[in-house]
């Protein structure tokens, strides 16, 4: 019972720091830092490279076989912040969480406001997502199992590649799966200030939108939302695009997870915080690492 009252005081703090705060470090402080090999600032777009092109990479510690079936998939997961913060060592712990777990986790850096607006930061997601591609198998991860997976903003990121053909175009057929936690995909008009401002607000296009890109050549999706957030409407963005991915004859599974909010849905993937919701589970089953 103190142990659990403990980590529910730490909560308040470590909510704050997986919205983008400097305590992100608190939470990454707790997890073990032995279940996965860290190679850092990668950068994902050659020579040309800018200081936010870059990406780190935590691979499984058990992970080395040479068949490639037997190799694990590949999971780049885009960090939130409001399209205006974020680093990509503040998400340690969703990369521990899923090396631990058996995958190969890419977490790229990508520019924001007010560097850049829409629809750049897609941009620089693109080209985090075709150099994993491309690597896949030189990291040593199964080529046939690349996931896609975003929180918040992140998780708008990964859905616009995963959905809208402008991104990856051909290669959007290489994608196993999208896994979206709390995201944004269907927020016209848009009322939050910092946002009107990364994306252009009100010259911004319907095209932005991720629900408008459904088809049945969408990849199957996990998406997760909290049933206590107060930033990103679940019934609106994670319902709403289950209804329409379904209605398009797309496989997905879709569930609002009591106990969360917006922030401590990624937390919970965590070690302190798994008792909270059954995030990790949920992904690691998603993508072949676990039962359901």
């Amino acid at each position: 019972m103190a142990r659990r009252l403990g980590l529910l005081g730490a909560l308040g703090a470590i909510g704050a720091a997986v919205s983008g705060c400097s305590a992100t470090g608190v939470l990454n402080a707790l997890v073990p830092s032995s279940t996965y090999r860290l190679r850092e600032r990668v950068p994902y777009a050659g020579a040309a490279s800018l200081p936010r092109q870059v990406l780190d990479i935590y691979s499984p510690v058990q992970s080395s076989p040479t068949p490639i079936a037997a190799r694990p998939p590949l999971v780049v997961f885009f960090y939130g912040g409001n399209w205006r913060s974020g680093e990509r060592a503040d998400y340690r712990f969703v990369g521990e969480a899923l090396a631990s777990g058996g995958a190969l986790v890419l977490v790229p850096d990508y520019r924001l406001y007010p560097e850049v607006r829409y629809p750049v930061f897609l941009e620089d997601c693109a080209l985090a997502m075709r150099w994993a591609m491309d690597q896949a198998q030189a990291l040593g991860a199964d080529p046939a199992r690349i996931y896609l997976m975003g929180h918040s903003a992140g998780a708008y990121n990964a859905a616009m590649l995963a959905l809208d053909p402008r991104w990856l175009g051909a290669r959007r057929e290489q994608l196993a799966g999208f896994i979206g936690l709390a995201g944004p995909y269907d927020f016209l008009p848009i009322i939050n200030p910092d946002t009107q401002r990364a994306f252009s607000w009100p010259d911004t296009p319907q095209a932005s939108q991720p629900i408008v890109h459904v088809s049945a050549r969408a990849p199957r999706s996990l998406l997760l939302a909290a049933s206590d957030d107060e930033l990103v409407n679940p019934q609106r963005n994670t319902l709403g695009l289950a209804t329409s991915l379904k209605a398009a004859g797309v496989d997905v599974r879709a569930q609002v997870l009591e106990r969360v909010g917006h922030a401590s849905l990624i937390g919970a993937v965590a070690s302190p915080l798994r008792w909270l919701a059954p995030v990790r589970e949920e992904v690691l089953s998603f993508v072949g690492l676990a039962k359901p």
